[in-house]
């Protein structure tokens, strides 16, 4: 196999001055609206990159679950490695991958610590199951094996089975709040379109074109 002879041509669309809206949210939720139309495989996942003390950079995916004009928001354990390094520093990178739509979304900014009340309200939400999991998992930390978390897991399913499911004390979420926000549009002959949105001082947002 020759990795270097792997290639395609991105036709399927363009992205102009002319289709680009003024505000980068609804440009956002257009394309999520087409990605989640198109019947593509989970389109609110995301690839979320921080970085730790060392400047080293990690990443993994997690799911969108809300958008409003304050910002990407997403929940997770407050002991995880993410959230760990968000304590340390708070800038974040977002990358939403449509690659099947030959389209790209990059969101630069600060992950700011959600309310409780927001926090307990979609944890609420999740299936009992999902709720269980969160009890269950030390997330990021090393475990001897999966029977060991399966057992654990039985516990709290034990614990928990009469009544509603607490909102644990080491469970969070995040806003995004953009700083800059990229849009990738696959273009033929790697002539892609890209359109670089940056907060100005006043809350507006520049456009500028980039090179591909």
């Amino acid at each position: 196999m020759k990795l270097e002879d792997i290639r395609r041509e991105y036709l399927q669309d363009a992205l102009s001055e002319d289709n680009l809206q003024d505000d980068p949210f609804k440009q956002f939720e257009t394309w999520l609206e087409h990605a989640v139309a198109s019947k593509l495989p989970d389109p609110t996942a995301m690839v979320v990159a921080t970085v730790d003390e060392t400047g080293q950079p990690s990443q993994r995916i997690v799911l969108l679950k809300h958008l409003d004009d304050n910002g990407f928001v997403f929940f997770t354990n407050t002991g995880s490695r993410k959230a760990q390094e968000l304590k340390g520093n708070n800038k974040i990178s977002l990358h939403f991958p449509w690659h099947h739509m030959e389209r790209q979304v990059i969101v630069y900014g600060e992950a700011k610590p959600l309310p409780t009340s927001a926090v307990a309200k979609y944890f609420l939400s999740r299936p009992k199951e999902s709720q269980l999991a969160a009890w269950a998992s030390a997330q990021s930390r090393p475990v001897s094996s999966r029977k060991v978390l399966m057992e654990t897991f039985a516990n709290m399913k034990s614990k928990f089975a009469k009544g509603e499911i607490p909102l644990p004390d080491f469970w969070g979420g995040y806003c995004v709040v953009p700083t800059k926000i990229e849009f990738w549009q696959g273009g033929a002959h790697r002539l892609h379109d890209r359109f670089m949105y940056q907060r100005q001082a006043d809350n507006s947002w520049q456009i500028t074109r980039l090179n591909p």
